[in-house]
């Protein structure tokens, strides 16, 4: 399904600035998998992400997804086929429009509602009344009068409306509340699942890489350094997992956001 093959990014080459964001990184994906992403800040998990996402070429090496090569391919010919969610709740839908149009963006009717008929509306509201969040009667209102978890819960929803093929999660839980973060994670894997989406997800919670999802990868440094699954992950802990680390790149995990999380 996604098949990264050697790729490498380097940004403001030959500069104080320069900055080796991606470093001969290569991951393979089957259809279905759900693969969870850890590391500290910096460790390349965002650029990797944005490096899939087509926000801009890579230096070296390719990327194939579902037997297509899409290296080369701008950002706007991808996103018919990969799904994102970023952390920031208002990152995912147009503030200035309603409930019903986001929507009918999102099932390619180009935001006019002109252009959706009784039934797709119908349906519209079948799906919102699935987040149980009372969005079903608040169609016509403006997605900015949203709370931040009713917005990525509706971002979620438009993003996996038309299923992708793959679908990006950047730590899209991070910025909600606890019970409110749970409430989407629960969607999420719901819509995953219903839809066997290939699915890519950033966290900062160990237990959450360990326990989402059927593969777990490590990052440090714009490297891949650690990549579990099978037997190995079941039986991972995360004292286990903080000593793979150690040994993968001799240095101990420094980031407190992460390990101070449950």
């Amino acid at each position: 399904m996604l098949k990264i093959d050697h790729i490498s990014k380097t940004f403001n080459p030959g500069t104080v600035n320069e900055k080796q964001a991606l470093r001969d990184v290569s991951l393979e994906l089957k259809k279905g998998d759900f693969v969870t992403i850890i590391g500290s800040n910096g460790a390349g998990k965002s650029t990797l992400f944005n490096a899939i996402a087509g926000s801009f070429f890579t230096d070296a090496g390719s990327i194939f997804l579902d037997g297509k090569d899409i290296t080369f391919k701008p950002d706007h010919f991808r996103a018919k086929q990969i799904g994102r969610l970023f952390q920031d709740p208002m990152k995912g839908s147009a503030h200035g429009m309603t409930i019903e149009e986001n929507l009918a963006l999102a099932a390619g009717k180009g935001g006019w509602l002109s252009r959706v008929g009784k039934t797709e509306k119908k349906e519209f509201r079948e799906r919102l009344a699935l987040l149980d969040m009372g969005l079903e009667d608040r169609m016509k209102q403006p997605v900015g009068l949203l709370s931040g978890g009713q917005r990525q819960a509706l971002t979620l929803m438009m993003a996996t409306m038309m299923p992708p093929k793959l679908l990006l999660l950047d730590e899209h839980t991070a910025a909600l509340d606890p019970a409110t973060a749970d409430k989407v994670l629960e969607l999420t894997k719901r819509i995953v699942a219903e839809s066997d989406i290939t699915c890519l997800m950033v966290t900062h919670n160990m237990s959450q890489a360990l326990e989402l999802g059927n593969k777990t990868i490590m990052m440090d440094h714009g490297r891949i350094v650690l990549e579990i699954e099978g037997e190995e992950r079941r039986d991972m802990t995360i004292d286990g997992l903080l000593k793979l680390f150690r040994e993968k790149t001799s240095k101990e995990l420094d980031n407190d956001r992460i390990l101070l999380s449950e």
